[in-house]
C-alpha cells in the first residue's frame, strides 16, 4: 500500500495490514496548521508547540479519518516497556497513564501513540480480533517491548504469537541512529551474542539498526508475518518528524490502528 491522502492528510499503509481489512495508518507531518518548527501536522505537546494548535492538528485528524476523538486510547510514551490492556476509550479528565505499548480488542476504540524516530510497531491478532501499537526506542528496543506486547495479547486476549500480524514503521534507519558506549553496552546486555548483528562501525561512529534487531525480536517471540516500511524518517524530514535529524526542534507524527 502506497501513500495515500486524505484532504489534506497523507498517511502511510502496509499491505500486509490492508489485505486484512484493518484500519490503521501511519501519518505524515503534512496537512496541519503548526508554524516551523514543528510543521505541519504535530500531535505532540512535548516540543514547545502551542496547545490549541495541536489540539486543532488532533481534530484534523480525527475529521479526515472519520473519528470521534471521544473514541481515542493513548498514553503517556516514557521510553519504557510497559503494556496497557484498554477496554474503554481513554478519560480525556484523567491523566495520561505512564507506558510504550497499548493493545485492545474492542471495536469502539482507536489506538493513537506518537513518534519522531522511535519505532512503531503494529500488531494484529485477526483470530481473536486484538491490535496493538508499540513503541521501540533503544530502550524499548533493549527492554523488549515488542515481546512483551506479545505476550500481553496472549495474556489477555488468548492471542497466539503465530496468528499475529506484525509491521514495523517509518522510524530512523541504521544508517542515522548513532550510539554511544553506554547503548552500546545495553545492546550487548540485552541481546548477547546476536548484538553484533545489530551493531554496526562505519567512519561516522556507531549504529543501531532499530528495524532489525525489532523484527528479531519478534520473530523470536513467534511472529512469523512481519512487514518492515524501511521508511527512515531522519533521511524523509518533510514527510516524518525526526528527533535526531532536526536536533530535537520537531513534532510528532501519529500512528493509528482500531478494529472499526
Amino acid at each position: 500500500m502506497p501513500f495515500r491522502q486524505i484532504g489534506t492528510l497523507r498517511y502511510y499503509g502496509f499491505d500486509l495490514l490492508e489485505k486484512e481489512g484493518l484500519f490503521h495508518a501511519a501519518i505524515t507531518r503534512e496537512g496541519g496548521v503548526s508554524p516551523p518548527p514543528w510543521n505541519s501536522l504535530n500531535l505532540g505537546g512535548s516540543g514547545g508547540d502551542d496547545r490549541s494548535r495541536i489540539n486543532q492538528n488532533r481534530d484534523l485528524l480525527f475529521q479526515a479519518f472519520n473519528i470521534s476523538g471521544k473514541n481515542i486510547f493513548d498514553v503517556w510514551q516514557v521510553h519504557g516497556d510497559t503494556v496497557i490492556c484498554s477496554d474503554r476509550p481513554r478519560d480525556p479528565e484523567k491523566p495520561h497513564q505512564k507506558a510504550d505499548a497499548i493493545i485492545t480488542d474492542r471495536r469502539n476504540i482507536v489506538l493513537l501513540m506518537l513518534f519522531a524516530d522511535c519505532v512503531p510497531i503494529i500488531l494484529y491478532d485477526p483470530v481473536q480480533e486484538a491490535v496493538g501499537i508499540a513503541h521501540a526506542g533503544w530502550k524499548g528496543t533493549v527492554l523488549k517491548v515488542a515481546a512483551k506486547t506479545v505476550k500481553q495479547m496472549g495474556i489477555c486476549y488468548g492471542s497466539e504469537p503465530e496468528n499475529i500480524r506484525a509491521v514495523i514503521g517509518p522510524s530512523i534507519g541504521p544508517d542515522h541512529y548513532s550510539i554511544g558506549t553506554d547503548v552500546i553496552q545495553s545492546v550487548r546486555d540485552s541481546f548477547g551474542f546476536m548484538a553484533d548483528d545489530f551493531i554496526r562501525s562505519d567512519n561516522h561512529g556507531v549504529k543501531f539498526d532499530l528495524w532489525e534487531s525489532n523484527r528479531f525480536i519478534l520473530e523470536n517471540s513467534g511472529v512469523k508475518q512481519i512487514e518492515v516500511a524501511g521508511i527512515c524518517t531522519a533521511c524523509h524530514t518533510k514527510d516524518w518528524f525526526s528527533h535526531r535529524a532536526e536536533n530535537g526542534q520537531t513534532g510528532r507524527f501519529g500512528v493509528l490502528v482500531g478494529l472499526t
